[in-house]
């Protein structure tokens, strides 16, 4: 495997991803019962930005940078949300959590190191909560393990991630999150998202499953809608953020998730939050929130 996502590390992307993370986590910190997170390709933990790799690349500069700037320290709202505000206000206490979690790893209120989703939960899990990050490229897994050594809620399994899945799922716990955001290499990971997703739903119907894909043209995504909507699924969500139109090059273009199960507060979380992303991230941006399949 080739991938290394600390080249791609705190991008636009990521922000979109981490951000709904940590707002499905929030939620599920609301009831007293323990709940499990599986991160089936979980890469490093947390990444060095001003490290050769993503200094190469510098795509963080337009994803958690703009982030960063749009809501500067020391000013943070609080985690739990207040109230029911509008626009601006309100997407940026929805963003709390997640922009919680950066800034606790940059102390003296400069930007550079960013979490990756293993650091997210961790930060977010209570003590009753456990997590199982799956790693197989062995410089990121042992980057991983060293991240986090230590913390007794915590397994760290240097396994190829497809794998993992079938090993892990379903859990001892009735509540919890699947994350599953592979590398797509390979062109067969759009297919493998909703052939896993079927297999791991039947084995545990009550946890919620969060699958990110890449959007480089329109075709690979729709198809993968089309799949998911056959597996006939009670409550499938759809949200994108696309910063331009698709490009000669195929280069990426906007970030895509699929929430199954997910908390009844989501959607219009995401209605409210998208919006002022794309802005940030770009005035040519645009986002799409649909039901790829509703309750039955």
């Amino acid at each position: 495997m080739n991938y290394q996502h600390g080249f791609h590390a705190g991008n636009f992307a990521d922000v979109h991803k981490h951000a709904v993370l940590a707002l499905i986590l929030v939620h599920l910190r609301l009831k007293p019962a323990a709940f499990r997170v599986i991160d089936s390709h979980a890469g490093a933990g947390r990444y060095d930005l001003y490290a050769s790799e993503s200094t190469r690349g510098g795509e963080w500069h337009g994803g958690i940078q703009q982030i960063w700037n749009a809501y500067p320290p020391p000013h943070a709202p609080p985690l739990e949300r207040q109230g029911d505000g509008q626009g601006g206000d309100e997407a940026q206490v929805l963003l709390a959590p997640y922009l919680q979690v950066v800034r606790a790893l940059n102390p003296e209120k400069k930007l550079r190191i960013y979490p990756g989703s293993p650091v997210i939960a961790q930060s977010l899990m209570r003590s009753q909560d456990r997590l199982i990050a799956c790693e197989f490229e062995p410089r990121s897994a042992a980057a991983l393990k060293a991240v986090l050594r230590g913390d007794s809620r915590v397994k760290v399994l240097s396994i190829d991630g497809w794998m993992a899945l079938g090993a892990t799922v379903p859990p001892k716990e009735r509540r919890g999150i699947v994350l599953v955001d592979p590398p797509f290499e390979d062109v067969a990971d759009f297919m493998r998202l909703s052939s896993t997703l079927a297999v791991m739903h039947r084995k545990w119907p009550s946890g919620i499953y969060m699958l990110w894909y890449p959007i480089k043209d329109r075709a690979a995504p729709d198809a993968l809608a089309g799949r998911l909507r056959s597996l006939a699924l009670p409550k499938v969500l759809r949200c994108e953020i696309t910063l331009a139109p698709p490009r000669a090059d195929a280069g990426l273009i906007g970030s895509g998730l699929i929430v199954v199960n997910p908390p009844f507060t989501l959607e219009p979380d995401l209605r409210l939050l998208l919006p002022t992303l794309g802005k940030i991230f770009s005035s040519t941006a645009a986002h799409r929130i649909d039901w790829l399949a509703t309750e039955r």
